[in-house]
């Protein structure tokens, strides 16, 4: 059964991710230290925050482990085998690189979901985390400006 997640949300509560794959929060959880490539933000307070390609992926696994039959470690070796690894680099602690593990995601899993609003939502996730990125270099540079002058 294909589940419809194409709410209008960047992001989703472990709760919500949980309803829409139709796995236990402790699946979710244990998944997130088998895959490397399954590592949800985190917000202010702590809790997960997925995105819509976090769900993509965790539809993929789900579709390697109970449809095709995969196990674990056969599920990875595939999943490397299709360059699904997440780059992570030296910034990675908070965004992990999840622009670039995004968009390859969105080329490999384009068979998990075509919806047309989804994919103006994850276009619109990686504006606004460009906006903030380059929002975060200038109060940088201000800030220094603001150093420099005392």
């Amino acid at each position: 059964m294909k589940k419809n997640f194409a709410i209008k949300k960047l992001y989703y509560s472990i709760s919500e991710v949980s309803k829409i794959t139709d796995l236990e929060q402790h699946v979710l959880r244990y998944w997130e230290t088998e895959f490397e490539q399954l590592k949800p933000a985190k917000n202010l307070a702590g809790n997960r925050i997925y995105t819509n390609n976090d769900i993509k992926f965790i539809l993929l696994i789900k579709k390697l482990l109970r449809d095709e039959k995969y196990t674990i470690k056969g599920a990875k070796k595939l999943l490397k085998t299709m360059n699904l690894k997440t780059e992570i680099g030296e910034h990675g602690k908070a965004d992990r690189d999840r622009r670039a593990s995004e968009n390859a995601f969105q080329t490999k899993l384009s068979y998990v979901d075509n919806n047309s609003e989804l994919s103006s939502i994850e276009t619109q996730e990686g504006n606004l985390k460009q906006d903030l990125i380059e929002l975060k270099s200038f109060l940088n540079e201000l800030l220094n400006s603001f150093k420099d002058e005392t």
